[in-house]
């Protein structure tokens, strides 16, 4: 098994892990993933934690008011750009709490992790809660994978040297300095998932009225609160900085888990564990990265036990690692800093890749 420095060294089209083509892509009983999976249980790690995410919600949604009445009454001043970095924070902490209801961290029950979803993303901080979980679970089913990987996809960024080097005029120079251009980006990250959102909710409005409704209210009392407090000129300043800071955070906070980890071919036939640990990385950190992260910092435990509550993470790290380094699978962590660097150095290096010289 190569190491992760030799992974990711030099770019290739993609990565075909460990068992060869032919090997079942699901978990099956007695693979690895089933002996981990049964350790994990009788561990009690997938035990859900309904006192903890009580108080998480309850003072996730505690700060969040007073973010809003400290913005009313401070009225009309520049001062509110430092109300609009703080609800930026608590917006980003709201959309971690949809992520763990959205994978049934928080309850077993469909309806009650729908219910919260919606609460907490529509409502909360104007995001599709449908959106996101159709989006998430094609991640989850197909981590860093070509042409089914939604979060390798996107027409800013190239992963992949296939992506780099079939680009064209404007994208030909901006992959070329992705890399520099990368934050600057998650800016407009959380306007992108906004328009993303209303047209889901749209188009499912009659199916899903609870998320159209909840995701127009949430933008008209957005809006109307901002622009009654604030002059015009005032206002716009506060949703830019607000909304740009709620998307660098969010995207930041996603962009160490798989960046700069293997992409695998549309065909590759892994099984279940090695697909779900070779392609993530984790981070890191004591008690303030985990919240910080929303526990996205042990993208390897989460994915390989997506409903594992989040305060369990921390817990099963060490019998995960344990459990991979006695199968020699190469378990990557990086720190917090380190993380970025990784997925930085990879995207310059496929940013920079030569255009295929002309047949003939």
């Amino acid at each position: 098994m190569r190491s992760h420095e030799e992974a990711t060294a030099v770019p290739r089209q993609a990565v075909r892990l460990l068992p060869p083509a032919g090997t079942p892509t699901a978990p099956r009983r007695g693979s690895d993933y089933a002996q981990l999976s049964r350790q994990v249980k009788q561990a009690g790690l997938l035990d859900r934690r309904p006192r903890q995410y009580l108080w998480r919600i309850t003072v996730t949604a505690l700060l969040m008011a007073a973010g809003w009445a400290v913005f009313v009454l401070v009225g009309d001043s520049w001062w509110q750009l430092a109300v609009a970095a703080f609800l930026a924070v608590m917006f980003t902490q709201a959309g971690f709490l949809g992520h763990d209801a959205g994978h049934r961290q928080i309850s077993g029950s469909r309806r009650a992790s729908y219910v919260l979803g919606i609460l907490l993303g529509n409502l909360g901080t104007g995001l599709s809660y449908g959106w996101w979980v159709d989006k998430h679970y094609r991640h989850h089913a197909h981590p860093n994978t070509e042409d089914a990987d939604p979060d390798i996809m996107m027409k800013v960024l190239a992963f992949t040297p296939a992506q780099a080097r079939a680009s064209r005029g404007l994208s030909r120079i901006a992959f070329r300095y992705q890399a520099y251009l990368f934050f600057p980006l998650l800016l407009g990250e959380a306007f992108s998932v906004h328009v993303a959102s209303i047209r889901y909710a749209a188009s499912r409005a009659r199916r899903k009225p609870a998320e159209a409704a909840l995701l127009a209210i949430h933008f008209a009392a957005y809006l109307t609160v901002i622009f009654l407090v604030l002059s015009p000129v005032k206002a716009v300043a506060f949703i830019l900085v607000q909304q740009g800071l709620f998307g660098l955070y969010l995207g930041a906070s996603f962009a160490p888990n798989h960046k700069g980890m293997p992409i695998l071919d549309a065909a590759d036939r892994s099984d279940f564990l090695r697909r779900q640990v070779l392609t993530s990385r984790n981070v890191r950190g004591g008690w303030l990265t985990d919240l910080a992260l929303g526990g996205l910092n042990y993208q390897i435990e989460h994915h390989l036990f997506p409903s594992m509550p989040r305060p369990n993470l921390r817990r099963s790290q060490a019998l995960v690692k344990e459990f991979c380094q006695q199968r020699g699978v190469s378990y990557c962590e990086a720190s917090f800093g380190g993380s970025y660097a990784q997925a930085l150095r990879y995207l310059n290096t496929i940013g920079r890749l030569p255009r295929p010289a002309p047949a003939g």
